[in-house]
């Protein structure tokens, strides 16, 4: 069970994930070794899956971010495996989500441009197995994107 020191914890790695010991420590008025071992519970426990850099995709070349409703062409426990095992083979798919209702996917990507796409789309998603169909959704503008969760 989680107390208000370990939710503000919490918070604050999200927050900032590169904070030192030391400054989370301050931050939650406790000591630093109360911090650590803390900290080190959160993680054994796996409230914190792990540190990541956060990178700009416009500066990687992959400014364009596309959402692709993927319906297959049959729905048995054989080819969901066998298309997970595929879409995980694919950088360029960065989540992909099995979902409940006029659809069975739900695919979030980030490709160059649409040229990029258009490739992406002729050479990987519908070479992917048992799709029979896609609808694809390119972002004009992104309103909100964050990991963190309301803690």
């Amino acid at each position: 069970m989680l107390d208000d020191t370990d939710r503000r914890l919490l918070r604050l790695l999200q927050a900032d994930g590169r904070i030192t010991n030391q400054a989370l420590a301050e931050a939650c008025h406790i000591s630093a070794a109360a911090c650590f071992d803390r900290v080190k519970r959160l993680r054994h426990k796996g409230y914190i899956l792990g540190t990541m850099a956060v990178l700009d995709p416009v500066k990687l070349d992959r400014a364009l971010l596309i959402f692709v409703e993927v319906l297959l062409d049959r729905t048995t426990g054989d080819l969901f495996e066998e298309f997970a095992r595929a879409v995980n083979r694919h950088p360029e798919i960065m989540e992909c989500h099995m979902v409940a209702g006029g659809f069975d996917y739900l695919i979030k990507a980030r490709v160059k441009d649409m040229a990029a796409y258009r490739n992406f789309l002729g050479d990987t998603l519908v070479s992917l197995p048992g799709v029979r169909e896609t609808r694809t959704y390119a972002v004009l503008e992104e309103v909100k994107n964050t990991l963190s969760l309301p803690v």
